[in-house]
């Protein structure tokens, strides 16, 4: 049973396994995302500081497309979904962070949280048959080399906390709410 902090995120275990360790600060960095981002509107979810282009809508598309590159594409070799599927990287390696304005709040939350579920579910899979030390169905670099589904997971942990640290400033700027 998790403990919730004030802001209805969990507290990740203290007296943990190592999964149950990773898994607990990853879920903490989602819901972190989720409280930063809750209850604004387009516009706001469109807001940028200063001279950055960076939005928190755009926070929550890219980390839609990353939870859906580590976990469902690399960690288990599937074929990307949509809207991925469709996106010429090429044209625009940004497309993430550029599109998310063309986008609803309902469709940026509902898109990051479906890729969120089906990461969670990708996980579920591969401690089936493996530990965290297996290695990635696929290789997403171009020398071949394949990372464990410890370092995802640790490596997601890092994006979130990257990316949390940019929505506190923005969420700040936008209606003065603030917390770690």
């Amino acid at each position: 049973m998790s403990d919730f902090d004030e802001h209805g995120r969990p507290e990740p275990p203290m007296d943990g396994d190592e999964f149950a360790t990773l898994n607990g600060f990853l879920e903490w960095q989602r819901a972190t995302l989720a409280w930063k981002t809750k209850g604004l509107d387009a516009e706001q979810l469109n807001r940028t500081v200063a001279k950055s282009s960076m939005t928190l809508g755009g926070i929550l598309k890219h980390m839609a497309y990353v939870e859906q590159q580590w976990f469902h594409v690399v960690l288990q070799d599937r074929e990307p979904l949509e809207p991925w599927a469709s996106v010429d990287w090429k044209a625009d390696n940004d497309w993430d962070w550029h599109s998310a304005a063309d986008d609803t709040p309902e469709q940026l939350n509902s898109l990051w949280q479906d890729d969120v579920a089906r990461a969670r579910k990708a996980v579920e899979e591969a401690l089936e048959t493996g530990d965290l030390g297996q290695l990635a169905k696929r290789a997403p670099w171009s020398d071949g080399r394949r990372m464990s589904l410890r370092w995802i997971l640790t490596h997601m942990v890092e994006e979130y906390a990257r990316h949390n640290g940019h929505a506190d400033l923005l969420r700040e700027a936008i209606d003065g709410q603030t917390g770690e």
